[in-house]
């Protein structure tokens, strides 16, 4: 119900592509999420900026291509609720209970990529640290699947 949205917060991931889109690699690798829920905007970014930067620092800028395959659609609402006494007498309860836009999220399901990675088959352990620091960002279960070329 769009009526009620009067703001939509920014998104604050900067980049969705990173590292070389030009370069070619036999491997890639992918971060799967196992259970159906929401990734936050911020934990996305956490976990993008915690691979990126790991990449970078072990493979250098031009020896990867990194992705994020999800985007933050979903606007996230919060009913603010006062907490002390006489509450019940100034606020309106559940009555008109839409909420104020705090956020957004990124719906996924069982089995969805977030991220892909593409490097070279002698980076493996690398590739897999990094994405596995990503994953520990995330509020769902993950794993990381590898598919040669």
């Amino acid at each position: 119900r769009k009526e009620y949205i009067r703001s939509i917060p920014h998104i604050i991931i900067p980049k969705f592509t990173l590292g070389n889109i030009h370069s070619r690699h036999d491997t890639e690798y992918r971060l799967v999420v196992m259970e159906s829920g929401q990734i936050s905007q911020n934990a996305l970014e956490a976990a993008r900026l915690g691979a990126y930067k790991y990449l970078t620092r072990k493979l250098g800028e031009q020896n990867f291509f990194m992705k994020i395959m999800v985007f933050p659609h979903h606007i996230i609402r919060e009913n603010k609720m006062m907490a002390m006494a006489g509450a019940d007498r100034l606020q309106d309860g559940m009555r008109l209970s839409f909420g104020t836009p705090i956020g957004r999220a990124a719906r996924v399901r069982k089995g969805q990529t977030i991220i892909t990675v593409k490097a070279d088959k002698t980076q493996l352990e690398i590739v897999k640290e990094a994405l596995r620091r990503a994953a520990s960002k995330l509020p769902l279960k993950c794993r990381i699947l590898v598919s040669f070329q």
